[in-house]
């Protein structure tokens, strides 16, 4: 497994599994205590396994936490998926910058999600499945949900939403969600 960083956000990484393929499947590593390390990024702080599934088309987020925020490893083990991250902490060198990527259950690649990052995906396939590490318990006071279609944002989602959460289709704006106006 190989550590990528994500230049258009700064502290996000890919992990890059290598897979041992032969005429039954495949068999890898997704998550290497040593190579997350490697990196600076504590891998004793993740306390929570969780995971999605979705059916085609589905789009989920964009989603952070206030406070101290929130770190998440993501990968899709199943399907395909639209994966979308946008760097909302200020004073970041890479604040605003948006990273759009394929996360699939072929590669299981697993993108590294900072605190302070808003985060979401679309369904390419049905079903997908995204699990997630994550560094802190839930705390539902500290969900941050912005307007997946915001203009400032402008994320050029593959399809017209068909299905997502009612908190997710009336999430207000970026500059409402982040107290600028």
């Amino acid at each position: 497994m190989k550590a990528i960083p994500v230049p258009e956000i700064e502290g996000a990484y890919l992990f890059e599994p290598v897979p041992h393929v032969d005429d039954r499947g495949f068999f890898c590593r997704t998550f290497d205590k040593d190579v997350v390390a490697s990196v600076g990024i504590d891998p004793d702080a993740f306390l929570q396994d969780s995971v999605s599934r979705s059916a085609f088309g589905v789009l989920r987020g964009m989603h952070l936490r206030s406070g101290r925020g929130e770190a998440k490893l993501v990968r899709c083990s199943y399907g395909r998926v639209f994966d979308v991250i946008v760097d909302l902490r200020a004073g970041s060198p890479t604040y605003r910058n948006q990273k759009h990527l394929e996360l699939s259950g072929d590669s299981q690649v697993t993108l590294y999600v900072p605190a302070g990052c808003a985060h979401g995906f679309q369904s390419l396939t049905d079903p997908a499945d995204v699990s997630y590490r994550i560094d802190r318990a839930h705390d539902p006071a500290e969900d941050v949900t912005i307007a997946f279609d915001d203009p400032e944002l402008a994320i050029p989602w593959p399809f017209p939403p068909e299905r997502m959460s009612e908190r997710d289709r009336v999430a207000p704006s970026l500059a409402v969600a982040l107290g600028r106006t």
